[in-house]
């Protein structure tokens, strides 16, 4: 049976009394029952998730959040939270069969507080990506994650995830711009954490908890977010490396030279600007180079000063033979090109054909030698793969994609991914990498991860999901076989 379409084990479809109570709890406004109004929540974009539910829920408030749970925590009846559904690992799907509810946090979508003099702002778990940045900038500030699906996701998808992008080079991932967390638990209680304290020694960090953990121990509701300083001034390159390697010297060269100015650094195969110019008609700036760098500076200004350094920085790098050519776009639409050829990989990989998808971490150091074993043991065994390989090497992440032979079918190809996932994964795990660093565990890599993390710190979240959700509800078959 396909992974992507079975029901829960042992479930059975919601009780039409339990349907009723929820109903009841959130008024006309607070569900959706209508098959064409589920459909968009039982779906993934990507990969052929889906499943079926009676109901989805559309709560507006925390204690409509917690008066959800309760009932459901009665009744025994699983729940899957989700955000934008933009996830990319079946997390936020429900299973085949009916059995699950789905609790969308879309109308909870305010933005409680910002205050610029603590650097802090407050939302709710459905306010999009986008507007929270946009918020932020309208206060002279920035909040920096940034991601492909920017304008669709939503804060506490990508808090439950621990989402990465771009810039978690110099900034972090999720986990580390939060202060603060609203939940509701297992239990249907609500814990207000909303502290906007950067030091805070009171016991626990119980905000840990809940960050990555996919809605599986609890449902985040709002965050206090950290607001960092807005850059007054920025300067982007493309760069030509002669190799894997080269890349990750031009990576040390620039944080000599620039320190924490260096904001996005990624390195991009060659195959990736070939896909996205015949898939989607981006342009190629820097055509015949196996390996390019797109790379961000930032810093406080005056303007113009960014790309001066970075122009000097990147002239002594082809010096030392660290690359080899470079384009510094001269205009925010030139900029902005650059950025849709990595923004659209994704997009770029649907319409290229089967890939097989890799969300892989090892050091910084050991990424060319992570490409380099990989590619040549996959194609080993499947001659005439294209090697898509794209991602944050700033921060040790790529998306190692590898997408079929040009003679092979869609269908031959997907039949593989347990193969080539185990090449793959086995590698990451002798390197003592992460088979996941951004995307999250989800359906996806549940079994891959139980086989290859160690039993110990399986058992330990085994234990702690058991503590926090004794009668699994929140989000069951996903992270945790």
């Amino acid at each position: 049976m396909d992974d992507r379409l079975y029901p829960l084990p042992g479930a059975s479809a919601v009780p039409p009394e339990v349907i009723a109570r929820l109903k009841a709890a959130v008024g006309p406004r607070g569900f959706a029952e209508d098959p064409a109004e589920i459909a968009p929540h039982v779906v993934a974009w990507r990969d052929g998730w889906q499943g079926e539910v009676p109901l989805v829920m559309r709560p507006e408030t925390t204690q409509e959040v917690a008066a959800i749970v309760r009932i459901c925590a009665e009744a025994e009846v699983a729940i899957v939270p989700q955000s934008g559904n933009t996830g990319l690992t079946g997390g936020g799907q429900p299973h085949m069969g009916g059995s699950e509810i789905v609790l969308s946090l879309a109308r909870m979508n305010r933005i409680r507080a910002v205050d610029p003099l603590n650097d802090s702002m407050t939302v709710e778990a459905g306010v999009i990506l986008q507007r929270v940045q946009e918020e932020a900038a309208r206060h002279d500030r920035l909040f920096p994650l940034s991601l492909a699906a920017e304008g669709t996701c939503q804060i506490g998808g990508n808090l439950s995830t621990n989402a990465g992008g771009v810039q978690v080079l110099r900034y972090g991932n999720a986990r580390a711009l939060v202060l603060g967390l609203e939940v509701v638990t297992a239990q249907g209680e609500i814990w207000d954490g909303l502290r906007a304290l950067r030091k805070d020694n009171a016991g626990y960090d119980m905000k840990q908890v809940f960050l990555g953990s996919e809605g599986t121990l609890g449902i985040i509701t709002a965050a206090t977010l950290k607001l960092m300083p807005r850059p007054k001034d920025s300067a982007v390159a493309l760069v030509a490396v002669p190799s894997a390697e080269a890349g990750i010297q031009l990576l040390a060269h620039l944080k000599s030279a620039m320190g924490e100015t260096v904001t996005a650094f990624e390195l991009m195969h060659e195959i990736c600007f070939t896909l996205a110019r015949e898939t989607m008609g981006h342009e190629d700036p820097l055509p015949g180079h196996e390996w390019r760098v797109l790379l961000q500076v930032d810093g406080p200004g005056p303007e113009g000063r960014m790309a001066e350094t970075l122009q000097a920085a990147l002239a002594e790098a082809m010096e030392a033979g660290v690359a080899v050519d470079a384009a510094l776009p001269s205009s925010l639409d030139q900029v902005a090109k650059l950025w849709r050829i990595r923004e659209d990989q994704a997009e770029v990989q649907q319409r290229a054909g089967a890939g097989i998808k890799h969300d892989i971490s090892v050091p910084v150091s050991r990424i060319p030698e992570f490409v380099a074993r990989a590619d040549a043991a996959l194609a080993a065994v499947y001659p005439g793969f294209r090697p898509c390989t794209f991602g944050h090497a700033g921060d040790g992440n790529l998306h190692y994609n590898p997408i079929r032979p040009e003679d092979w079918t869609d269908a031959a190809w997907k039949a593989e991914t347990g193969a080539i996932n185990r090449i793959v994964h086995d590698l990451v795990a002798e390197m003592n990498g992460s088979i996941t660093a951004e995307h999250g565990v989800g359906r996806l890599r549940m079994h891959e991860m139980a086989r290859l993390k160690d039993p110990v710190e399986m058992s330990l979240m085994r234990r702690l999901k058991a503590a926090m959700d004794p009668a699994g509800i929140l989000n069951p078959g996903k992270m945790l076989p």
